[in-house]
């Protein structure tokens, strides 16, 4: 187990998921639910969103080998990608109500896909799969442990909604963002290394 890559992957899916920031509107998708119901659409969206980004780190190579992409590439554009999201959560645009159809199950869509597991997510699990060959149970571990901590706390939501309100959402939201930032910046550097400085 590299610990190094856990702690990378626990700080980089936690970051993205960004239970915190969402919990305003899990409350909103959930209105009028019974907890019980809330509790449940947590639970399913949680479980849909892990098992997505468990494929996706295991489906990423052979993906990437068939479209001969490299790594060095794909971590340029994942780092622009995620210092793309990174500055919507530092502006606060992430915080706006999604408009959901009352047929649809939100369980599914947008709260798994795409709040829990969105294309920075998905991008960046990828990539962690791909830059630790010999690590993939650290970075499953790291996935794992960072969804149960989210699922945890969107669970939580009338609580943490109650206790930080909306403008402690709104700072979480942003000091997350700082963090994503500098991770993104750290990935895309990495790739330009790679792309253009390596022997």
């Amino acid at each position: 187990m590299d610990t190094s890559v856990l702690i990378k992957t626990f700080v980089a899916v936690f970051v993205l998921a960004d239970a915190l920031g969402n919990t305003p509107i899990v409350l909103v998708l959930t209105k009028g639910m019974e907890p019980e119901q809330r509790n449940s659409v947590v639970d399913r969206a949680s479980v849909v969103a892990t098992v997505v980004l468990l494929v996706f780190a295991f489906a990423g190579q052979p993906i990437l080998d068939y479209l001969d992409i490299s790594i060095g590439s794909l971590q340029v554009a994942g780092g622009l990608l995620l210092l793309l999201i990174a500055l919507r959560m530092l502006q606060g645009d992430l915080g706006t109500p999604v408009v959901v159809e009352q047929e649809r199950d939100v369980a599914i869509t947008p709260l798994a896909l795409p709040l829990l597991a969105g294309p920075g997510t998905l991008t960046t699990v990828m990539l962690l799969m791909s830059e630790s060959p010999h690590a993939h149970l650290s970075v499953v571990a790291g996935i794992l442990g960072a969804m149960s901590v989210s699922w945890f706390i969107v669970r939580q939501a009338t609580r943490i909604d109650s206790w930080i309100g909306t403008e402690g959402a709104a700072i979480a939201t942003q000091l997350l963002g700082f963090l994503l930032a500098a991770l993104a910046v750290e990935v895309g550097s990495t790739g330009i290394r790679a792309l253009f400085l390596s022997s």
